[in-house]
């Protein structure tokens, strides 16, 4: 059944709020909040280069070291907003991993990074050949997007419940 919302309201959520007003404290004096608002969107233009590099390679069969080291810069920057975020994580909710609030972008996240691992340690040890290797690429970035997805949610969630808490 809907409930009518009259304009300028917004409607009541049936779960906690994404913070505790303590969390969001601790979240907004963090230096790593900082940290993951600069790295979020840098690794999604890496992201979006690589890709762009990789569909190319596989339909053209050109740029082969391009998508390569764009695949592996991509990953980089994946470590680095995982490690930060987990510090992130620890700061504001007391726990490195699969705090409440993210635990089920956590568990994804542990996804992502074990099909972007499996990208390195397959182009080191040469277990696929090239286009075995884009690939696998897309199938991580392809989790990758939807990981994304999922943080982007809970970052619109968090801002709608702040708005509610200030319109009350």
């Amino acid at each position: 059944m809907s409930r009518a919302v009259s304009p300028g309201t917004l409607p009541a959520r049936a779960s906690k709020p994404l913070y505790t007003p303590e969390e969001r404290v601790r979240r907004d004096a963090s230096r790593w909040t900082l940290v993951q608002g600069v790295l979020a969107p840098v690794q999604f233009l890496v992201f979006a280069v690589s890709l762009v590099l990789v569909l190319r390679y596989l339909a053209t069969g050109e740029g082969h070291s391009a998508a390569v080291g764009s695949v592996v810069i991509k990953t980089l920057t994946l470590y680095a907003i995982m490690v930060t975020g987990c510090i992130w994580e620890k700061v504001v909710f007391d726990k490195y991993l699969f705090a409440p609030a993210f635990f089920w972008e956590d568990v994804f996240s542990m996804l992502v990074l074990a099909l972007h691992t499996a990208y390195l340690v397959a182009l080191a040890t040469s277990a696929l050949d090239d286009r075995g290797l884009m690939f696998l690429a897309l199938a991580a970035y392809a989790t990758y997007v939807v990981n994304a997805t999922q943080f982007l949610l809970k970052l619109r969630a968090a801002r709608l419940d702040q708005a509610r808490e200030a319109a009350q």
